[in-house]
């Protein structure tokens, strides 16, 4: 079986972290490795950590030497990776436990580094364990193919979904941004011309943020946005304000459901 190396970054996440490593660790597909950096976090994340690493050898924890950043955090987990696909989760979210056993399958025919699924939504304050969740309406469906030109204009790719091959691509790292340096990510696979290709099944779940924080707030991701096809994708102004149109236009569409 093809070893995956899960990527996991983690921030003052011990009232969640529980219940998102113990997703990953009851995947049917076992042969993985969860490589989890703990970004100077100042609750127990650390300790819960090194808790689940003694429950199970799979945990592979590291602090990082400062606070850094998500990007900074998934790429110190990324420089340790081993496995043939690298597949990300945050500390909040959650898989369902046939989420890798299928995409794996999926990915060995789609013809492409790149794949990623739809998802699920939950309520911020969901407190149970990924074999606790009932399906509902709110999905956020993925299309069946998406390329570089239709990524400009919408992130379609969930992080929490998405899993590259790292034999055909590398060990590729996350561009050092404050945010959406997981779409700058799938844009870099993407920008040679290689589609990314969806398994349409929901096979993970995404906690719905609080009111009030940095991703609930639509707004604040237009900057962040802007930086990204300005000085990352190097875009024309009138390419960049065509791709944000479009950008805030899908994401108010998501944030509804």
């Amino acid at each position: 079986m093809p070893l995956v190396s899960v990527v996991m970054p983690v921030h003052n996440s011990a009232a969640t972290l529980g219940p998102a490593v113990r997703s990953v660790l009851a995947q049917t597909h076992t042969d993985l490795e969860l490589l989890i950096t703990d970004d100077a976090s100042s609750d127990d994340s650390m300790d819960l950590l090194e808790e689940l690493a003694r429950q199970d050898e799979r945990v592979l924890p590291e602090a990082a030497a400062r606070q850094g950043g998500a990007a900074r955090a998934r790429n110190l987990a990324i420089a340790r990776a081993r496995g043939d696909y690298i597949a990300f989760l945050d500390s909040d979210d959650l898989w369902l436990p046939a989420k890798l056993e299928k995409q794996i399958a999926f990915a060995a025919t789609a013809g492409t580094p790149l794949t990623f699924t739809s998802y699920y939504k939950m309520d911020a304050l969901y407190e149970g364990e990924a074999a606790d969740f009932v399906p509902n309406g709110r999905v956020v469906w993925a299309p069946e193919r998406v390329d570089y030109s239709a990524m400009l204009v919408h992130d379609h790719i969930g992080a929490l979904t998405a899993m590259y091959n790292r034999r055909v691509v590398g060990a590729k790292p996350m561009p050092d941004m404050p945010k959406r340096q997981d779409y700058a990510l799938w844009l870099s696979i993407m920008r040679d011309g290689t589609p990314a290709r969806a398994l349409r099944e929901p096979l993970a779940v995404y906690r719905s943020q609080r009111a009030g924080s940095l991703s609930s707030n639509k707004l604040s991701l237009v900057s962040y946005n802007w930086n990204l096809y300005r000085r990352h994708e190097h875009l024309s102004m009138l390419r960049s304000t065509r791709a944000l149109t479009g950008a805030a236009w899908h994401s108010v569409r998501k944030s509804r459901i």
